[in-house]
């Protein structure tokens, strides 16, 4: 079984911030995960590299788009092993690649009949690179993703006839209630359907950074449809030599922000459609992370969560387990250090470090570090033995946070264990030494248990502790999660 997995590309026109380390790092966490299901998993990321905000930023500086998209493509790439994230591929759009496969896509586009040239007139927002519709423009015609007042443009493109696939996209949200993930998203996606899609721009013609349009050069495809085929164009050259194509396409899924909501679930298929494609299996809509003031983040009220700051005081995987721990993935939640820093002690400190400190302790010092000859406390082994599975459902559905919270469920009821059973009184008489050896047996299972879960969140301190409980002999290691100041 394959599974491919992708987070949207990066734009460049600006620095990598804690909402790309959120989405990469949920989509290396799911890639983790399947793979140690024995599937044959693909993920991709990656960075945007043309359109208006890009030349637009690189004009600002007085540099050429090209150098200005080198600068910040490889900072987004530097990113990724700080945050513990390792991609099967990193996409860049200015790929000659990725250009020329572009062009093969929308060329069938073009020559299966869905588009035409014309004049389009409407609001446009630079830093969404995106035509508004009516329904889509704030209060003092803002956009309202960002909060910028609106431009009016007028030019001649070439235009996709989206709205030749109303109905099959409707059938699309009919039969398939799982297509878009979470069901608030699937509810917004539907809304804008509603309300009649509408033809949109394919090219622009006053623009030069971008993939020039085969069928006329005078111009550059709009940077939305050049950016969407990245999820497909990737496989055509990740690996040299090698097409994986058939072996990936179509994905299994994709992971966006809400902001880009109507490109990957609406424009997305109906693309693929276009060209004779197919389309992705599912596409999960995460939300916004927040200040901890509840306001979006902002460097001006300084309600920022830094995830350089959170590496550098509590380390890569602490931020990995904090940012699925303290907001369900898929809604908007507030983040901040405080909370960090609670998580931290309270949970990864004192519940799962606690845990891994005494287990291996205890079989160090009763059972000269020998795994112990006996079989688990029976009801607790039914129920760790369900745990692979339970985990199993949540990542199908996509809910890391579900996830998360079934793994702490056997991490605290282990703990409730130890108390439970007393091993340091058992030890203490000959008498006791079966019902030790069971408690020390539950134990090494049921860590090993949650480790196994864990790994795909925290895989550096999960691998120290899978190595620690395959030891032998078995010993105790230095605490996982050392004391901090907040």
């Amino acid at each position: 079984m394959t599974f491919y997995v992708t987070t949207p590309i990066y734009y460049v026109n600006a620095q990598p911030h804690l909402g790309h380390a959120y989405t990469s790092i949920a989509a290396d966490v799911i890639a983790r995960h399947h793979r140690r299901r024995g599937e044959d998993t693909f993920f991709l990321t990656g960075t945007d590299e043309h359109g208006e905000p890009v030349a637009d930023a690189a004009r600002a500086q007085g540099i050429e788009p090209r150098e200005w998209a080198d600068i910040n493509a490889a900072k987004f790439k530097a990113l990724l092993p700080a945050i513990g994230v390792e991609p099967d591929f990193f996409i860049r759009t200015t790929d000659a690649e990725h250009k020329r496969r572009v062009q093969d896509v929308l060329q069938r586009v073009h020559d299966n009949g869905h588009v035409y040239k014309g004049i389009y007139e409407g609001w446009y927002c630079p830093r969404c690179a995106d035509f508004k519709t009516e329904a889509e423009i704030a209060d003092g015609n803002r956009c309202p993703i960002h909060e910028i007042e609106l431009t009016r443009e007028r030019e001649e493109n070439w235009f996709f006839r989206l709205s030749a696939f109303q109905e099959r996209i409707e059938r699309l949200f009919a039969d398939r209630a799982d297509f878009v993930r979470p069901a608030r998203a699937r509810n917004e996606a539907q809304a804008f359907i509603a309300q009649g899609l509408q033809d949109i721009s394919l090219s622009r013609g006053r623009l030069e950074w971008g993939v020039q349009v085969p069928w006329d050069e005078g111009h550059v495809f709009y940077v939305w449809f050049d950016a969407l085929l990245n999820y497909y164009t990737a496989l055509g050259y990740a690996r040299p030599g090698e097409d994986l194509t058939a072996r990936y396409w179509p994905a299994q899924l994709h992971l966006v922000g809400k902001e880009i909501l109507k490109f990957h679930t609406i424009y997305w298929p109906a693309m693929l459609w276009a060209a004779g494609l197919e389309i992705p299996e599912h596409v999960f809509v995460h939300g916004f992370l927040q200040g901890s003031d509840g306001r979006k983040m902002s460097k001006s009220l300084g309600n920022g969560l830094d995830p350089f700051e959170v590496l550098e005081r509590f380390g890569v995987d602490a931020l990995r387990f904090y940012l699925f721990r303290d907001v369900s993935f898929g809604a908007d939640g507030n983040v901040g250090m405080d909370s960090v820093a609670a998580r931290y002690e309270s949970e990864l400190a004192n519940e799962y470090g606690n845990l891994v400190s005494r287990t291996l302790a205890m079989i160090a010092r009763y059972r000269d570090g020998l795994l112990p000859d006996a079989s688990p406390e029976p009801e607790l082994e039914r129920w760790l033995s369900g745990l692979a599975g339970e985990v199993a459902g949540a990542f199908d559905a996509v809910d890391l946070s579900g996830a998360l919270e079934l793994i702490w469920q056997r991490v605290r009821r282990l703990n409730r264990y130890v108390e439970e059973s007393k091993p340091w009184e058992l030890a203490r008489e000959p008498a006791h030494s079966a019902a030790l050896e069971t408690a020390l047996a539950t134990l090494h299972l049921g860590l090993s248990a949650v480790t196994v879960e864990l790994a795909p969140y925290m895989p550096g301190t999960c691998a120290l502790v899978s190595a620690a409980l395959q030891a032998t002999p078995i010993e105790p290691i230095p605490p996982l999660f050392p004391k901090r100041d907040r």
